[in-house]
C-alpha cells in the first residue's frame, strides 16, 4: 500500500514538473493566440482595402477577406500548438490534418463541391449581382452569390436558392448580358393588302414608339402565308431589363394596331370555309345498288 501511494505521489510530482516546465510555452502560446486575433483582424482590414481597389465584385471581396481571415487563424493556431507542446512536431499536425481532411471530404463532399463551384463562379463572373437570368427553369434577378448557393429573386417576388454546383454545371441564359435585347412580335395582314405598304406602315409605327431603340433599327419581315393572312414579324430592340421589354411590347402592340387602322390595313380573323352539297346528288361515298340482294 505504501509503495502504491509513493508511486501515485511520484506521478503527481512528475505531472506538476511537466506542467511547470510547460507553463512558459503555454503562456507564450496564449500570447500568440491573442496576437493572431489582432493580426487576423488587421489582415482582414488590409485585404478589404485592397479588394475595394482591385476587385469590382463585392461577393469576391467577401470571399477573399474570409479566406485570409481564416488562413491567418489557422497559421496562428498551428504555431501556438508547436510552441506550447515542443514534442508535437509540425509534420505530425499536418499529417493529422491530412487524415481529417479525407474524412471531412467524404462526409461533406456536397458542401465542398458547392464551395468550389461558388469560388469558380465568383472568379469567372458569367453573371453579376443584378443580372436577370434563366437557369433550371427559374427566371429572375441575381440577388446574392454566396459560397454555397446562388439566390434568384423571381419576377413574382419569390426567392429561389440554387446550389452553386447546379448553377455551375447548368446552361445559364443571361438576359441582361448585353446593352440591348430584341423582341419578335408577329402580326398578320389581309391578303388584299400590298405587302410593301404594310411593311412600311408597321416599320414607321414601331420606330416612333417610346422605348424602342433606334440602333439597331427595327425591321419587319414576311415569314409566310397563313390560312387567312400574310404573316409578318416585327423585330425591334429595347433595353435588356424585363420590365422594359414587357412595357415596350405593350406600347408596340397599341401602335401597330392604331397604324393599321389609320392605313385601312385589315388584321383578319381566322377564316374557315364550309361547303354544303346535296347528299342525294353526290352519293359517291356509298356503293350503288344493282338491285340484287347480297
Amino acid at each position: 500500500m505504501t509503495a502504491l501511494l509513493k508511486e501515485i505521489q511520484q506521478s503527481l510530482l512528475n505531472m506538476m514538473g511537466y506542467t511547470i516546465e510547460a507553463l512558459p510555452g503555454i503562456f507564450l502560446a496564449i500570447a500568440i493566440l491573442f496576437l493572431t486575433r489582432s493580426g487576423a483582424n488587421l489582415v482582414r482590414q488590409m485585404v478589404a482595402r485592397i479588394g475595394r481597389r482591385a476587385l469590382k465584385n463585392p461577393s469576391l471581396r467577401v470571399l477573399l477577406m474570409q479566406t485570409c481571415f481564416v488562413g491567418t487563424w489557422v497559421a496562428g493556431v498551428l504555431f501556438a500548438c508547436v510552441v506550447a507542446f515542443p514534442d508535437l512536431r509540425l509534420g505530425d499536425i499536418i499529417g493529422l490534418l491530412g487524415l481529417g481532411s479525407v474524412a471531412f471530404g467524404f462526409a461533406f463532399q456536397d458542401i465542398f463541391k458547392n464551395f468550389l463551384a461558388g469560388v469558380l463562379l465568383l472568379l469567372q463572373e458569367p453573371f453579376r449581382l443584378g443580372d436577370q437570368v434563366i437557369v433550371e427553369g427559374f427566371e429572375g434577378t441575381i440577388e446574392e452569390i454566396s459560397i454555397r448557393s446562388t439566390q434568384i429573386m423571381t419576377y413574382q417576388g419569390e426567392r429561389v436558392v440554387l446550389p452553386n454546383a447546379i448553377v455551375f454545371t447548368s446552361p445559364v441564359q443571361v438576359l441582361t448580358a448585353m446593352t440591348h435585347r430584341r423582341t419578335d412580335l408577329e402580326i398578320g395582314v389581309d391578303y388584299n393588302t400590298p405587302i410593301p405598304h404594310a411593311i412600311a406602315t408597321l416599320q414607321k409605327a414601331v420606330s416612333e414608339v417610346e422605348g424602342v431603340l433606334p440602333k439597331p433599327a427595327p425591321e419587319v419581315d414576311g415569314v409566310g402565308f397563313g390560312d387567312s393572312s400574310i404573316n409578318l414579324v416585327v423585330r425591334y430592340w429595347t433595353l435588356p431589363q424585363k420590365i422594359e421589354v414587357r412595357r415596350t411590347r405593350t406600347k408596340v402592340m397599341i401602335a401597330l394596331k392604331a397604324a393599321c387602322d389609320r392605313a385601312d390595313i385589315n388584321i383578319p380573323y381566322p377564316i374557315r370555309t364550309l361547303y354544303h352539297y346535296d347528299q342525294q346528288q353526290f352519293n359517291d361515298a356509298f356503293p350503288v345498288s344493282d338491285g340484287k340482294d347480297r
